[in-house]
């Protein structure tokens, strides 16, 4: 089903298996078709104005629309505006409507005010006046034949199944295209914070709006869009994406002037800009006799040369760091005494608890596997990824050395044990205590030696 700004345009199939293209217009409503028709398709309840129709028009018209049963899945509702309030009566014929009943009667239609859309009331049709939009019409019930396949046989349902969504739900672009203006700006700030990611927003957007333009091309030929396109042409509007292109460059341009690029997004702002002066250069060479054209190039080098020297001044930073760095450094903690003892073990046969603790170091390298995983940002390239991951392994390992030289250093000096002192005694008493040797007493060892050899042990 394709819907236009003045016509409405159904398929329905020949017996020779050939389409054709029958237009329901509100100006002139008139059915093209081949004597070979065997059936129309009708899928959705439709509203026609015959405003400017005159008597014999609307008559030819309902008796050639409903002489035969419509096959269709469903039944559907069609609706004919008839007339209207003071300020459109004028638009319609007196006789529109009794034109219309007295030919759906003529066809066998009979007047039924309880009538509703389902296939019990076929052959129906009733006058309704539409307080709210002051418009009378005439609502039709026509014949139908239940088709179960016959949306099937003109691939209408295949359409509708085989038609996948032109963005992926959930994907980077699929969000820019329909978000807000608003939210797609605080949606920037946190999904692409380096500059080279802005730049992978800003071909995404520029994709969308070639997309875009390309539909309306197609719309301008005349060739119909398929459901996802359809939906894709509704939901996204050129003039947001272009208030969101606009967007990104202007921060962009903030982020390079703050100074808050690493040192490849650097490297390549700078080559781009010696190519362009390179290019200017030689269009200026080029450009001797043409004042004008002259004047411009130069201001455009000026231009350049600021801005290549504000490149060369600043000063590259590294790149951000991972969302979830605090728990994936908790996590390689708890792992690494787990490393140590495989790396121990030499390929000998582990005890059960070693086993168990094997099995968790497995759960716990998945884990930071899928933290890290979750890290990546929209738009961010293998390289510039990697690199992140790099600095922070390399941050906790450094972290893990000197957490070590600590624990070295601790157990190097030694620590005076501290004594046992019972209430009342004084500190003179025990370091006489523990000076003095113990006299030993002879009869308590006889007796100890007594009680070594009693027989009630």
């Amino acid at each position: 089903l394709i819907l236009t700004l003045y016509d409405v345009i159904y398929f329905f199939q020949t017996s020779a298996d050939l389409y054709f293209l029958f237009f329901l217009s509100p100006f002139s409503i008139n059915w093209i078709y081949n004597t070979t028709t065997t059936f129309k398709i009708l899928t959705e309840s439709e509203t026609f104005d015959l405003a400017g129709q005159n008597v014999t028009t609307i008559t030819n018209t309902i008796q050639s629309a409903f002489r035969d049963p419509l096959p269709t899945t469903e039944m559907v509702r069609i609706t004919f505006v008839t007339g209207a309030g003071k300020l459109g009566r004028q638009k319609y014929d007196d006789g529109a409507a009794k034109a219309v009943t007295s030919s759906l009667r003529e066809l066998g239609f009979e007047d039924d005010r309880g009538a509703s859309c389902v296939v019990e009331c076929a052959g129906s049709f009733k006058l309704q006046h539409d307080t709210g939009k002051n418009l009378k019409t005439v609502v039709v019930f026509p014949n139908i034949t239940l088709l179960e396949d016959a949306a099937g046989e003109l691939n209408l349902n295949d359409d509708k199944k085989n038609s996948k969504p032109l963005l992926e739900e959930g994907s980077p672009e699929s969000l820019i295209a329909m978000s807000s203006s608003n939210v797609f700006d605080r949606m920037i700030t946190s999904k692409c914070p380096s500059w080279s990611q802005k730049k992978g927003c800003m071909t995404a957007i520029e994709s969308l709006m070639s997309q875009l333009k390309s539909l309306d091309e197609k719309l301008m030929c005349g060739t119909p869009l398929n459901d996802a396109e359809q939906d894709f042409y509704d939901a996204v509007s050129l003039d947001t994406l272009e208030e969101k292109e606009a967007l990104v460059k202007k921060k962009m341009l903030a982020q390079v002037e703050s100074g808050h690029i690493t040192r490849d997004e650097l490297d390549l702002l700078i080559n781009q800009v010696s190519d362009r002066l390179t290019i200017v250069s030689d269009e200026i060479s080029e450009s001797n006799n043409k004042p004008k054209k002259l004047q411009k190039l130069k201001a455009v080098k000026e231009k350049t040369e600021q801005r290549q020297s504000l490149l060369k001044g600043i000063a590259p930073q590294n790149p951000h760091r991972l969302r979830h760095e605090a728990e994936i450094h908790k996590l390689l903690s708890e792992m690494a005494p787990l490393q140590k003892l495989e790396d121990e073990s030499g390929g000998r046969l582990l005890s059960i608890k070693e086993t168990q603790m094997m099995g968790k170091k497995h759960e716990l390298e998945d884990k930071v596997l899928q933290l890290e995983d979750s890290c990546r940002g929209w738009f961010e390239d293998d390289d510039f990824f990697h690199n992140r991951l790099q600095i922070s392994r390399d941050a906790f390992n450094a972290k893990q050395k000197t957490v070590k030289k600590k624990s070295k250093g601790s157990t190097a000096t030694k620590t005076a044990i501290p004594r046992w002192v019972t209430p009342g005694q004084t500190k003179s008493a025990t370091s006489k205590s523990s000076t003095k040797p113990k006299k030993k007493n002879g009869t308590s060892s006889v007796f100890a030696a007594m009680m070594m050899d009693s027989d009630s042990d």
